[in-house]
């Protein structure tokens, strides 16, 4: 069961002690590194405003709803969701706070905010009240929504958002990030600090005037079959890849594509594209950018521009995307920029011309920058 001092914990109320209970000793709060993580890269807003950010009638309000759900963790998690009428009433009264801050999209920071809470909302509709995910073969919970370890989740995710942390946020974003690590599904964080290294260290010293294509942005292929770290179409990506590099007319080579296929897999697709492409061909590692988090193709160019943006790269100049022709016709067509459109809300940058079969050219949009936690996985 979830205790009454877990809810009103949730809720950042005091809780008097039983008469003739020992006093806990007191300490500072400790830091939980993987929950500061996780907060930065999808809720990187809420996070930098603080847990302070909500107008007090709206705080009363919210807590009003949790704290009438006692020890019952299934309601804790559906008063916790946030409303239209909320994320309106938070952005408003929040949006002007962030006036100046770094890294504020395109759009602003009341539509960022919106965002973000439309992401704490599908994370507890996701993980604790069984909605389905968008892409449920490979992203959600891994048990029944009903099932008795799903229960238990929930409550441990419960019991773990009310126990203080350094930094807590909000009591709805700290449930958020309790789903997800007690579903195990914390994939839009991973440390390839030291495989990025090599490349950011070169990127800072290039003269991007040089190069035709700033970058050859490899597509992933995800394998179907467990413990297979490197699909035949990726295979063949590494290699169209290796072959585009030698002619000399791109900076640098960014291979995209994170632990998606098949579901659970242990391999990052981006890291095994990047081994390969260092034992089987040679290409220095200062040359390969590693993209890790991309699910699908859309976020594979979306993400692509992310690391230019943070390489430096001049995002008025053309990359090329390498991979087989299947995957280029889709991706100059239609059907895939109307699926970026429903999926992301935008182009992540505009198609073509083509170049060959296997090359496409694409220029960056600066909307990519935007950050969207309704896919917690890789927001």
């Amino acid at each position: 069961m979830v205790s009454r001092r877990a809810v009103a914990l949730l809720l950042g109320a005091a809780v008097p002690l039983a008469a003739g209970a020992p006093a806990r000793a007191s300490a500072a709060p400790v830091r939980d590194h993987t929950s500061e993580a996780l907060a930065a890269r999808l809720f990187p807003l809420l996070a930098r405003l603080g847990a302070d950010a909500m107008p007090e009638p709206l705080r009363r309000a919210r807590a009003g709803r949790v704290i009438s759900c006692g020890d019952d963790a299934a309601c804790v998690a559906r008063a916790s969701r946030w409303e239209a009428a909320e994320i309106d009433s938070l952005a408003a009264a929040a949006a002007p706070r962030a006036t100046g801050m770094s890294g504020v999209p395109d759009d602003g920071a009341a539509a960022q905010l919106g965002r973000e809470l439309r992401g704490v909302t599908a994370i507890l509709d996701t993980y604790a009240l069984g909605a389905a995910p968008r892409y449920p073969a490979i992203d959600g919970p891994d048990v029944a929504p009903d099932s008795v370890e799903a229960k238990t989740r929930r409550r441990a995710a419960v019991a773990l958002a009310t126990t203080p942390r350094a930094g807590a946020l909000a009591p709805s974003v700290e449930l958020a990030l309790a789903l997800l690590q007690t579903n195990d599904r914390t994939d839009a964080v991973g440390d390839v600090a030291a495989l990025v290294a090599p490349a950011r260290r070169r990127a800072h010293t290039l003269d991007w005037s040089r190069y035709r294509y700033t970058a050859l942005v490899v597509t992933g292929v995800g394998p179907e079959v467990p413990d297979m770290p490197l699909s035949p179409g990726g295979q063949y990506h590494v290699r169209l890849a290796a072959e585009r590099y030698a002619a000399g007319d791109a900076a640098l080579i960014i291979v995209s594509g994170g632990r998606a296929h098949p579901r659970a897999t242990r391999f990052t697709e981006a890291v095994e594209m990047r081994r390969a492409l260092i034992e089987r061909y040679g290409v220095p590692a200062e040359a390969i950018v590693l993209e890790p988090f991309a699910r699908h193709t859309t976020t594979n160019l979306r993400n692509a521009t992310r690391e230019l943006a943070a390489l430096g790269a001049p995002l008025d100049r053309p990359a090329l995307i390498v991979c087989n022709p299947e995957q280029s016709r889709y991706i100059e067509g239609a059907a895939f920029a109307e699926r970026n459109r429903r999926e992301l809300g935008y182009l992540p940058g505009t198609i073509g011309p083509r170049r060959s079969p296997t090359d496409i050219e694409f220029r960056p949009a600066r909307a990519s920058l935007r950050v969207d936690p309704l896919d917690p996985l890789d927001p």
